[in-house]
């Protein structure tokens, strides 16, 4: 649905939740039925982490397949979706174990119509996620946003 929006020109900003940090899903699917949520409490217990392993690659393969289909859509200008996009793909936590919130695995595709430079692996020092946004938002046109949420400037280099 999001591409089909993406591709008339329905919308250019839209937001998938698979699920929200806290819920308990399960993936019967994959073999197991506790709860994503419990499993990342798994007390170095391998079997668990193993399981854990095996919904985030679930998830990641969800995205590979969303962002094959938005490179293979072209947009008006001929260009595909994906070049003409800004794609976060993220978590509010960096280890569910611990409840860490910092150095959290966040990924952004797409080529942002141009502005941006795939392709790279960025580390940055302790920087607030809103500051991503403020950036994402500076490529966006329109009027510029000071700040957002707890953003602190513009993470360089994107």
């Amino acid at each position: 649905m999001m591409i089909l929006a993406f591709q008339t020109d329905s919308t250019r900003v839209a937001t998938l939740l698979f699920a929200g940090e806290g819920s308990n899903h399960t993936f019967p699917d994959l073999g197991f039925s506790e709860g994503h949520h419990n499993l990342t409490h798994h007390q170095d217990k391998q079997e668990m982490i193993d399981k854990v392993k095996e919904i985030d690659l679930w998830y990641v393969k969800q995205l590979a397949r969303f962002l094959e289909k938005m490179e293979q859509t072209k947009d008006v200008d001929g260009q595909s979706l994906l070049h003409n996009s800004m794609i976060v793909y993220g978590s509010g936590n960096a280890d569910g174990n611990r409840h860490s919130h910092t150095n959290l695995p966040i990924l952004l595709a797409g080529g942002g119509g141009g502005g941006l430079k795939p392709g790279r692996y960025l580390k940055v020092k302790p920087t607030p996620l809103t500051n991503l946004f403020l950036s994402m938002a500076d490529r966006m046109g329109g009027q510029p946003v000071g700040t957002h949420g707890d953003s602190t400037g513009r993470l360089e280099g994107v």
